[in-house]
């Protein structure tokens, strides 16, 4: 497993003493990052119904399609398995384990908001668990996920390893006259490389113009002299996230774009210096918000500034379903929460977004980067002009300081 069972003994302790306080007899837990909090479940096949039934004081168990019981024997401490073939009906099988578990005439919480126990399958178990009672315990889990432990948090500097990896390779790979496509297959190889694993969302990878299209990444298009490539990577690690922005330019700097990266970097700097357990979420938001729109370049942030980030798998690499840095929360930072921070400008001189972000966890009386990698744009100026010259970072290129920083190779 991940993690030493200490950890999971840890978790699941916690969990009954949240349900013991909301009075439930047991849980059914569906989220996949949440089994795999709980046990180190895992599986792309999670399209299929799996869940993991944690009574107050028994045993617990879990209901998956026959095929993916190799997993829950081969990753998990979970001994008990009630599993369904492909003929069969999940939520009979669930139903027909509560009852012989002697949970059918008890409190059952479920996770009503979860993508994968779709309204059918609440039908269908609302209709047949009739002698118990069923309540909304969505978020009973994420409680405990919010706040990351010490070893969680060792495992994040893994993938973080890979996302510094994948950067700096896109960063090589970035000139006039490549694809997209070159550019995410390099970052991708030096992730993996590096001991990444397959993140819950590829690299997004987009030139010029169209980084103006929210969550578009390569379709084959090739960078054009002048223009500006903006990378967005998600390392990943036993399905634990780090993520990060970037921007590098293939040609000059224009003044614009060194502004717009200079507002990014102010507002990455007086994060770092001003966060700590104790502010808001919208404490947060507000700061980098403030800072973001008050600029010259006509550029605005036009989402939340970030967004709690951890266990993911695909659709997404977020936890922003759990915390998301937004205005009018008013839920209190502690240690241990991570974020990925996303001081990114959508619109600089009307045509560009161009992003520099950060992953960090809330330590005892600050934040801490996971990250040590430059923030600078990486500015790659035309084969010609270059003239066998190595990539300037933007303040460099712009004339702000004499020494020559490189983008550095894996």
């Amino acid at each position: 497993m991940t993690f030493p069972f200490e950890e999971y003994e840890r978790r699941l302790s916690e969990l009954r003493g949240r349900m013991a306080a909301r009075l439930l007899d047991a849980v059914v837990i569906t989220d996949p990052e949440n089994l795999m909090y709980l046990t180190d479940y895992q599986t792309t096949g999670y399209s299929f119904f799996q869940a993991l039934v944690v009574p107050l004081e028994d045993e617990p168990f879990m209901i998956t399609r026959h095929l993916e019981e190799s997993n829950i024997h081969a990753r998990t401490w979970v001994e008990k398995t009630r599993p369904y073939p492909d003929t069969g009906d999940a939520i009979q099988m669930l139903v027909e384990a509560l009852r012989e578990f002697g949970l059918s005439k008890k409190t059952v919480g479920y996770e009503r908001n979860s993508y994968f126990f779709p309204a059918y399958h609440q039908d269908a178990i609302h209709t047949t668990f009739r002698d118990g009672r069923l309540i909304d315990c969505f978020g009973i889990v994420e409680e405990g996920r919010v706040c990351k432990s010490a070893a969680e948090i060792e495992i994040m500097r893994r993938a973080a390893r890979a996302t510094e990896a994948g950067m700096r390779a896109g960063f090589e790979a970035c000139e006039a006259g490549v694809t997209e496509n070159e550019i995410g297959a390099a970052i991708s190889a030096a992730m993996f490389r590096a001991g990444g694993e397959p993140p819950a969302v590829m690299p997004y990878v987009v030139s010029g113009p169209r980084s103006m299209i929210g969550h578009a990444t390569w379709e084959g298009r090739t960078v054009q002299p002048g223009e500006h490539v903006f990378m967005e990577v998600g390392g990943c690690f036993r399905r634990y996230h780090t993520a990060m922005m970037r921007t590098a330019v293939c040609g000059e700097l224009t003044d614009a774009m060194y502004q717009a990266q200079e507002r990014m970097k102010f507002a990455l700097d007086e994060v770092h210096a001003q966060v700590q357990p104790g502010l808001t979420v919208s404490d947060v938001d507000n700061l980098v918000r403030n800072i973001i729109t008050d600029n010259m370049v006509g550029a605005s942030l036009i989402t939340r500034s970030g967004y709690s980030i951890g266990i993911a798998f695909p659709p997404s690499w977020d936890e922003g379903y759990i915390v998301s840095l937004k205005q009018g929360d008013s839920r209190v930072l502690r240690e241990g929460m991570t974020f990925h921070l996303l001081p990114w400008m959508w619109g600089v001189e009307g045509d560009k977004t161009v992003g520099i972000s950060d992953t960090f966890r809330v330590t005892a009386d600050g934040c801490e980067s996971f990250f040590t990698l430059d923030r600078d744009f990486v500015v790659k100026p035309s084969k010609e002009k270059a003239a066998g010259k190595a990539p300037l970072r933007a303040e460099k290129a712009h004339g702000k300081d004499e020494g020559v920083a490189h983008a550095e190779s894996d």
